[in-house]
């Protein structure tokens, strides 16, 4: 039988960049009021969000990552013909095919890297992240480059007063590439599919083929309403601030990390007060950086983490070298913890 010649990576990898884009357009929380029965106390009490972030016409999916993955691709100080695969999570890009992540990858002027979307709602930068891991010690690639990028104001019900306040839109990236001691932990990961109802799309898109248009939801003024986003905020608060710190704590023991050698914990950027309780559950000492990005972003799913990585090292607020905590977690229910080096 013949011998298949083994493959050959790095010994460790780590990311080498970060880059983020947020589009231009600053919507505070008397725009989303306007349709919804509430108060801005009320929206930043319950979320924490002050502001987000809406894409126009010209910030595309595409047009948003190509922006944050050339930040990250300068960041690792490396040209776009060397990345070896472009990942990109998201669950708002509307063509099913062909996969964003190949446009992104040949306006980038990567050499035809290998290219491919994933669905993983807010833990998709955390699944991305190991798929890039497992590529460059494995030697599939070099150089992996992960995006998370988001236009859920597309997804958004406006009249829904559980949600119009939440979603923003965004793109963040990093590049991971070799490394000679390890700066990615372990992943731990998994899904909870017997809670998918908590986290869901109104309406799947061929309810608008069948053509009974009476049978899908209207807005105040008789129009039908385009998919959104809907969640059971109460259980989704539940399981984030208990089973999530549970996810966390496991992370930090794959990697052999504790509290207090931690220096920057990067959740998801879902709600202020799911936040504050997991650092509370995960008694984090008082000197550990807590990425709370949301006040002035919203939730931008997957590309939460890389968005708020940016930020704290754009501002100084951490820096380079730092051990970091990062989990995502969402629609799925799916999630993904691990502890890395910052760039």
């Amino acid at each position: 039988m013949a011998k298949i010649k083994p493959s050959k990576g790095a010994p460790y990898a780590r990311i080498l960049g970060v880059g983020g884009y947020r589009p231009t357009r600053v919507v505070p929380n008397e725009v989303i009021l306007e349709k919804i029965d509430s108060s801005d106390e009320w929206i930043r009490s319950r979320s924490g969000i002050e502001t987000r972030h809406w894409a126009g016409p010209e910030e595309t999916v595409a047009a948003m990552s190509v922006e944050a993955a050339g930040k990250a691709i300068a960041d690792a100080g490396i040209g776009a013909g060397q990345i070896g695969a472009v990942v990109v999570s998201t669950v708002s890009h509307f063509s099913q095919t062909p996969a964003v992540a190949t446009e992104i990858a040949d306006k980038l002027g990567t050499n035809k890297a290998a290219a491919f979307d994933i669905s993983a709602g807010c833990a998709g930068f955390g699944y991305g992240l190991t798929l890039a891991k497992g590529m460059v010690v494995e030697g599939s690639a070099e150089y992996v480059l992960v995006i998370g990028v988001e236009r859920l104001s597309d997804l958004t019900d406006l009249e829904d007063r559980a949600t119009a306040f939440l979603f923003g839109d965004g793109a963040g990236a990093v590049v991971v590439g070799p490394s000679e001691e390890p700066a990615i932990g372990p992943t731990v990961w998994g899904s909870e599919g017997d809670k998918s109802e908590t986290i869901k799309q109104t309406v799947p898109w061929d309810r608008f083929r069948i053509g009974d248009l009476g049978a899908l939801p209207v807005d105040s003024e008789g129009n039908v309403k385009f998919p959104a986003i809907t969640q059971e905020g109460q259980a989704v608060f539940r399981w984030a601030v208990f089973e999530m710190a549970k996810v966390a704590q496991q992370a930090l023991d794959a990697a052999g990390i504790s509290p207090d050698e931690l220096d920057v914990f990067i959740p998801h950027q879902a709600n202020v007060r799911i936040i504050d309780s997991m650092v509370k559950t995960l008694k984090l000492p008082e000197h550990v950086t807590v990425a709370r990005d949301i006040r002035t972003t919203g939730n931008t799913s997957a590309a939460s983490i890389p968005l708020a990585m940016e930020r704290l090292l754009a501002t100084g607020e951490a820096k380079s070298g730092d051990t970091a905590l990062v989990i995502g977690f969402g629609a799925g229910l799916v999630y993904a913890a691990t502890v890395v080096t910052l760039p």
